[in-house]
């Protein structure tokens, strides 16, 4: 059953216009679930999406702000965003290069409040 599920959110996230490719992610850089649509080294992306908002939320921290949303970094060809779902999870998603990421991001914290109240209610 929790296989189902992620693989729902991660069929949620898919589905949003021009996103590629994405993962969910634990806080601790473990994929939890995919869909990828080029070859990477997933240990490393799922380490380096956990870190980089991990890194942005420390910043947030610093400069007094109430909670970062999300990380977009814009590439020539693709963007990506990485999104906190709550205290264990995070989503990572790639955009192609012509996406809206205010737009994708809006779709995304839909997907990630979802997750969020799922972990809250199964205790995670």
């Amino acid at each position: 059953m929790l296989k189902e599920t992620i693989s729902g959110f991660i069929d949620k996230v898919c589905s949003i216009d021009r996103v590629s490719a994405c993962a969910l992610v634990s806080r601790d850089g473990i994929i939890i679930g995919k869909y990828f649509d080029r070859e990477l080294n997933e240990p490393w992306f799922g380490a380096l999406s956990a870190t980089i908002l991990a890194s942005a939320e420390s910043v947030g921290d610093i400069i007094k702000s109430r909670s970062v949303l999300s990380v977009t970094i814009r590439a020539q060809d693709f963007t990506l965003i990485i999104v906190g779902t709550g205290e264990n999870f995070l989503i990572a998603a790639i955009m192609h290069d012509n996406a809206d990421p205010a737009t994708v991001q809006t779709e995304i914290l839909t997907v990630a409040q979802k997750i969020n109240c799922g972990a809250k209610n199964r205790g995670v």
